[in-house]
């Protein structure tokens, strides 16, 4: 039984370590989309871990299992991981994982519903202030729409029909391309899809609290994704702009006075457009990302390898 307790030894060490190692780094802030492509290559490696710790213990427990993960595999690959030695400590490991995999289904069923019933009242609300006028017809694609209101906001709307909400108190206090800004801003989380990853990461967080590798992927996901919509903004038109939107769309909520309490990130954000640090060279952030993508590629190694060592022969 090597192999499973090797993956579940790895999983348990990336998800205690990796928060550890990833929130000390200063590189994240700078290079926000290379941290979440990091994240998530973490996260899929302790996921991987721990399913292919079930596959294989579940195989070693029931024939009817072992039947369909080896079902195409070459004479001599059954062999070669030894289920047989694997005990009778393989089936309850096996349903112990099995119900992990259960819950975090019903994790992320339980988050889509409540997203998709969020998203409905929210359009209802939206019809409700914003009615659609006689004859008026939604053009295809993004959908632009102006909500009256006293209170500064500017968001978008998830879903098949995505759309573009700002409020007429924003249209007040945006000038000239801070309103570019600020829409640039929520066009790079929809087009990124934030709102999939925002998701992910609240399920495993709620259904594994004390996992320290998902809270701190939900918190640094909620972080990054805002960081990466900042800088899709100030690509396009300068990090001063995109910072003046910023601060005319929250100055009002008391964000940036002596005792900020909600949105407390704003004031970082402001400052991280003001006064950037230097990006990292290409040529790390290509490395990076390909030590990334191997970070996955190691619990299927170790849990491919029994059979590669047996055709090898």
């Amino acid at each position: 039984m090597t192999v499973p307790f090797v993956l579940l030894i790895l999983g348990a060490l990336a998800a205690a370590t990796a928060p550890r190692l990833l929130s000390r780094a200063d590189w994240p802030d700078r290079e926000p989309v290379l941290a979440l492509w990091v994240w998530q290559c973490v996260v899929a490696a302790v996921l991987l871990c721990c399913l292919s710790a079930l596959a294989l213990t579940a195989s070693a427990a029931w024939a009817a299992v072992r039947w369909h993960v080896f079902a195409f595999a070459p004479h001599g690959v059954v062999d070669a991981y030894g289920l047989s030695g694997y005990g009778r400590g393989a089936g309850t490991l096996a349903a112990m994982l099995a119900l992990g995999g259960l819950w975090t289904a019903a994790m992320l069923t339980r988050e889509v519903r409540i997203a998709r019933g969020r998203r409905r009242q929210r359009r209802a609300e939206l019809r409700l202030r914003s009615p659609r006028l006689p004859g008026e017809e939604v053009p295809a694609g993004e959908r632009l729409v102006v909500l009256e209101d006293p209170r500064s906001d500017a968001w978008w709307l998830s879903g098949a029909e995505p759309q573009l909400v700002i409020t007429t108190a924003a249209l007040g206090r945006l000038k000239g391309r801070q309103l570019d800004a600020v829409l640039a801003h929520e066009q790079g989380h929809m087009r990124a899809r934030h709102d999939v990853l925002l998701h992910c990461a609240g399920a495993l967080a709620g259904g594994f609290p004390q996992v320290p590798i998902f809270a701190a992927f939900r918190d640094q996901v909620h972080h990054l994704v805002e960081l990466a919509a900042d800088d899709t903004a100030s690509r396009r038109f300068g990090r001063l702009t995109t910072a003046l939107a910023l601060v005319e769309l929250n100055e009002e909520r008391g964000v940036f006075g002596p005792a900020p309490v909600p949105l407390a990130a704003l004031p970082g954000r402001v400052h991280r457009l003001l006064d950037p640090a230097p990006r990292l060279p290409l040529g790390r952030r290509v490395r990076m990302s390909a030590c990334a993508l191997l970070v996955p590629a190691v619990p299927l190694l170790i849990a491919f390898g029994p059979g590669l060592g047996a055709l090898s022969r």
